[in-house]
């Protein structure tokens, strides 16, 4: 399996967090993995086999070979069907919002083609992307094709990216009731950017934050305990901690760490 991500470039380093690359030849036993929401929106383009992907039903449906998936409010489980090539824009979570005229909202949970988002034109992106040969040929398309795109609503852009910066400053260890403070806007005026400008709202951005500051200090082993790390990380208790944690893993602290963190890393916004 070869991961790789990469910076963008200084005209949209604002707004998008990293590209990234995934290769793998298929196992003979492939396993489902669990992708974590980690408050980002992903556009993602298949260049190898499609990935199938499954429902709260335990249903299951092949992801279109091109698509934009909005914030994840729950875990999801997907499975490789052959051999994987997989590029990837991942968009800071409040960066994609400045290239479509949708709220975020609309998009949340669910794969939604490009042909929604961009029309006509996204045919012709997406054609580009999976015949070029390089990475480095997938970028420069795929940042040509935004920068034309890239609009923006500087009254809203500025409180969701202060906010979002303060929620990542402080790991998720912040209280609305302080957020609003700092941000000077009521909640109810917070609730409606996050959920127009985002997609998610303020109380789950900061969850989301929270359990992404655990995971990677579960990856790093970078705790004594599962319960110190529950409290350096802002959780009230165990019970807490565990609570939050399976809403969003699907699983317990402790079998997420005993084996779940394969493919998991690789989509949860560690660059």
């Amino acid at each position: 399996m070869n991961y790789n991500s990469y910076y963008p470039g200084t005209n949209l380093n604002a707004f998008v967090k990293c590209y990234w690359t995934l290769e793998a030849v298929k196992e003979s036993s492939s396993e489902k993995q669990t992708i974590v929401p980690d408050g980002c929106i992903e556009m993602i383009f298949h260049y190898g086999d499609l990935y199938r992907q499954y429902t709260d039903t335990k249903t299951s449906f092949l992801q279109p070979r091109c698509f934009v998936f909005g914030q994840i409010t729950t875990p999801l489980e997907i499975e490789p069907t052959g051999n994987s090539g997989i590029f990837a824009a991942r968009f800071l979570p409040d960066g994609f919002m400045h290239f479509i005229s949708l709220p975020a909202e609309e998009i949340a949970n669910k794969a939604t083609a490009l042909s929604v988002l961009f029309g006509s034109e996204s045919s012709v992106l997406e054609q580009k992307i999976l015949s070029a040969q390089t990475t480095e040929k997938r970028i420069d398309i795929i940042e040509t094709f935004l920068i034309e795109r890239l609009q923006t609503n500087e009254a809203t852009d500025r409180i969701a990216k202060s906010g979002v910066d303060i929620l990542f400053q402080s790991k998720g260890q912040i209280s609305i009731e302080d957020l609003t403070k700092k941000l000077g806007i009521n909640r109810r005026q917070l609730e409606r950017r996050f959920s127009s400008v985002i997609g998610l709202s303020p109380k789950q951005l900061i969850k989301i934050i929270r359990l992404q500051a655990t995971i990677k200090q579960l990856e790093k082993k970078q705790f004594d305990s599962l319960t110190s790390l529950a409290y350096e990380n802002g959780y009230y208790d165990q019970a807490h901690f565990i609570k939050d944690f399976k809403e969003f893993t699907g699983v317990s602290p402790r079998r997420f760490y005993a084996g779940n963190l394969k493919l998991t890393s690789f989509f949860i916004g560690t660059e």
